[in-house]
């Protein structure tokens, strides 16, 4: 009877055993799975490259060329660049400018001649004029006269033109600027004979602004009223400037301000971006026209 509890009692035991081995495998301990979160990736701002430049209009001044053979020289220069100009403040003059004096002294000693001889005629004219109405003086000679007279007349009118077509050449001789504003650049020093770029060219006014040329791939990234720091590629201003997106030009064009780095891309599709600098950025470079600078465009 014992033996037979003893058996009864061990598969009893035996069946809760197979009965959890079974539960273990149909329902396995299923652990919490591991969440791996990537760190946010910082996104650095447009950079691009551009230079200093007038806010106004850029005016190129040439030298004369009518009325000459060639253009003249540069004979004196009066105003150097990044220097503050008035309207009708003389700049330069060219060597031309002596030999059209001359001329206009010339010309103005001809004319005071040919006023005198032509008053002597008139009164020449008048008193023949009279003797032929007395019967004194032939009508032929009166004629001769008078035909003198016009004659003198037509030199003076041709003397006076002259004197005119000099005074224009005169007044071309020297180069005046035709506006308030600031020298950008001088292209023909003393002695040199301007080229096609002319004499000098000059901003109309000496608020700065900056024209960046970004790149087409990272236009998408830029936006009117963007916020700008801008600092010299070359140590030509300490520290940064501060500036805003004013205008985005709508058109896509080869670079045109070029890195001092060798590697640069010369051939590099760009877009320009107009900035406006600050009040205290203005009084910082309202003489720097031309420099360049590297552009970050904050929060782009």
């Amino acid at each position: 009877m014992n033996r037979r509890r003893q058996i009864i009692g061990i598969g009893a035991l035996a069946a809760v055993l197979a009965l959890g081995a079974g539960a273990l495998l149909r329902d396995p301990v299923q652990e919490p799975a591991t969440v791996v979160i990537d760190p946010p990736q910082r996104i650095e701002p447009v950079a691009a490259l551009g230079q200093l430049e007038p806010a106004g209009d850029v005016l190129e001044l040439a030298a004369p060329t009518a009325g000459q053979p060639g253009t003249p020289r540069v004979s004196t220069l009066f105003v150097s660049e990044g220097e503050a100009i008035t309207k009708g403040q003389v700049l330069a003059l060219f060597d031309n400018r002596e030999g059209l004096l001359a001329d206009v002294q010339r010309v103005q000693a001809q004319l005071r001649s040919l006023t005198a001889q032509i008053s002597l005629r008139q009164r020449e004219v008048s008193r023949y004029a009279m003797a032929a109405e007395w019967g004194a003086a032939s009508r032929v000679l009166v004629e001769e006269k008078r035909e003198e007279l016009i004659q003198l007349e037509g030199q003076r009118d041709q003397a006076e033109a002259d004197r005119l077509g000099l005074l224009a050449d005169l007044a071309n001789s020297q180069l005046t600027s035709p506006i308030d504003g600031l020298v950008l650049q001088i292209h023909a020093q003393v002695g040199e004979r301007p080229g096609s770029e002319g004499v000098m060219n000059i901003g109309a006014s000496q608020t700065m602004r900056a024209r960046i040329e970004v790149y087409e791939s990272d236009i998408a990234r830029i936006r009117v009223n963007q916020p700008v720091r801008l600092r010299s590629e070359n140590g030509g201003f300490e520290g940064e400037l501060l500036g805003r997106v004013i205008q985005i030009s709508p058109l896509v064009q080869q670079r045109g301000v070029l890195s001092t780095d060798p590697t640069g891309d010369v051939d590099a599709r760009v877009i320009e971006v107009d900035v406006a600098l600050d009040a205290e950025s203005q009084q910082r470079v309202s003489r720097l026209a031309g420099l360049k600078v590297i552009a970050r465009f904050q929060g782009s």
